[in-house]
């Protein structure tokens, strides 16, 4: 299935909103890859939300281009910036890059972001998103998958931890 993050948007705007948001607080993030071995490649890059996509753009013949190029999983997560707290929770979102080495969308990404020249651009087909944060002392995740819309986990939630406003179909405990 391939999904964009306009997906992402017209499914869960909250969740996409806050998600941009995380991720524009911050320019650098950081990009998981899958080296050649097989082992991961964890390195920094920007990440751009432009025209319903995420954009992901690459020094040319850079490892991080490479591995996508022989193997397009990847998983990006926001920079948590400075300190050790996160008070609004923590993003990333993970999926299958695929490359766009010309084209009106290449064209468009160039006349906003202005990379330099050459690089390698990538448009990211999302499969998940999460955004992880402590609500009244518990461990929320909320995740998207395409087709299943927000799901809302509690895993360690602690005894006595408020239940109000979670409707039962939305609520896991683990």
């Amino acid at each position: 299935m391939t999904t964009s993050w306009n997906d992402v948007r017209q499914a869960a705007p909250e969740l996409a909103d806050w998600v941009e948001a995380r991720f524009a607080a911050y320019k650098h993030h950081v990009l998981a890859t899958l080296r050649a071995d097989g082992s991961p490649r964890v390195t920094g890059l920007e990440v751009a939300f432009l025209g319903g996509e995420a954009w992901l753009g690459m020094m040319w013949h850079s490892r991080k281009a490479l591995d996508l190029r022989r193997d397009p999983r990847l998983a990006v997560h926001a920079n948590p910036g400075p300190g050790a707290e996160l008070p609004d929770g923590d993003a990333r979102f993970s999926g299958r890059a695929v490359e766009v080495p010309t084209g009106a969308a290449r064209a468009a990404y160039i006349a906003e972001i202005k990379p330099p020249e050459p690089f390698h651009l990538f448009r990211v087909e999302v499969r998940e998103v999460t955004r992880t944060r402590i609500v009244d002392g518990a461990l929320q995740l909320q995740t998207w998958r395409p087709g299943s819309g927000v799901r809302t986990v509690w895993p360690h939630e602690p005894d006595g931890a408020p239940d109000a406003g979670r409707g039962a179909d939305e609520v896991e405990r683990g």
